[in-house]
C-alpha cells in the first residue's frame, strides 16, 4: 500500500483530491495538511511513501517543502500538483526532486493515470538489488513519464522509439511523419507508426498541417513531457 500525503490549502479542493486517491487500489491517504510547515511536521513524525504538493501554498513556496523534505532525509516522493504553468516553475520542481507534475484543474482519470505511472515506477525499482542494465534503468523511468517500453507492440523497438522521440522534441511546434522519419532516420510508414503509439499513449498529439494542397497531411508534437 503506497501512503500519501495530500497538501492543499483550499479545503474542497483538498478534500476531492483525497477522495480520488482512496478510490485507487493500492493507494491511501495517511493525512490531509493545508500548510508547507504542517506538512514538514507531519512527515517528521509519519513516514509516507508520496506527497501530493501544491506549489502555492499560503505559508510558504511547494518547491521549498519539496527541498526541505530531502534536507530533512525523508524518502517521500513528491508529485507537484498545481495551475502553475511558468515553465520556470516546472524546471525548478525537476530540480528539487518533484518526480511529476500534474496542473490544474484536472480529472479523476488523470489524477489516476499519473499515480498507475506512479505506482508501476515504484514497483519495477522496489527490490533491494543492482539493475542488470541501462535498458532496465530507461524502463523503469519511461514507465514514471507514461510509456512502459516494456510492453512496446510487436515489431516496435525501443532504440526506434526513442529516435522518433529525439526528432518530435526537436520539433516543439510539430512535425509530419515524413520529416520526423527522415530525422530518425526511418521510412514515414515506420514514424507513423510510433508516432501513432505515442498519440495513444498520451505522449504526442496530432492536428491537420495546413498549407498543402488536398488532403491537410497530420503534424505531430511531443507533449510528454515539461
Amino acid at each position: 500500500m503506497i501512503s500519501v500525503l495530500v497538501v492543499e490549502d483550499d479545503p474542497l479542493v483538498g478534500e476531492a483530491h483525497e477522495a480520488y486517491v482512496n478510490r485507487l487500489d493500492g493507494f491511501a491517504v495517511a493525512g490531509r495538511v493545508r500548510t508547507g510547515q504542517a506538512a514538514l511536521r507531519f512527515v517528521e513524525r509519519t513516514a509516507v511513501d508520496l506527497v501530493l504538493l501544491d506549489l502555492r501554498l499560503p505559508d510558504m513556496d511547494g518547491l521549498q517543502v519539496a527541498r526541505a523534505l530531502r534536507t530533512a532525509g525523508s524518502n517521500a516522493d513528491v508529485i507537484a500538483v498545481t495551475s502553475a504553468r511558468d515553465l520556470k516553475v516546472v524546471r525548478a520542481a525537476v530540480s528539487s526532486g518533484v518526480v511529476q507534475y500534474l496542473l490544474k484543474p484536472f480529472t479523476f482519470a488523470t489524477m489516476r493515470e499519473k499515480l498507475e505511472h506512479y505506482a508501476r515506477f515504484r514497483a519495477s525499482l522496489g527490490d533491494d538489488r543492482e539493475v542488470s542494465s541501462q535498458a532496465e534503468i530507461d524502463r523503469a523511468f519511461s514507465t514514471l513519464r507514461g510509456v512502459d517500453r516494456a510492453a512496446l507492440p510487436k515489431g516496435m523497438s525501443e532504440e526506434t522509439l526513442a529516435a522518433v522521440v529525439s526528432a518530435l522534441r526537436a520539433n516543439p511546434d510539430g512535425a509530419p511523419a515524413g520529416a520526423v522519419g527522415e530525422a530518425a532516420g526511418v521510412s514515414r510508414v515506420t514514424a507513423r507508426r510510433y508516432l501513432e503509439y505515442l498519440v495513444n499513449n498520451g505522449m504526442a498529439d496530432r492536428r491537420p498541417l495546413y498549407g498543402a494542397v488536398g488532403r491537410p497531411e497530420m503534424a505531430y508534437r511531443w507533449i510528454g513531457e515539461a
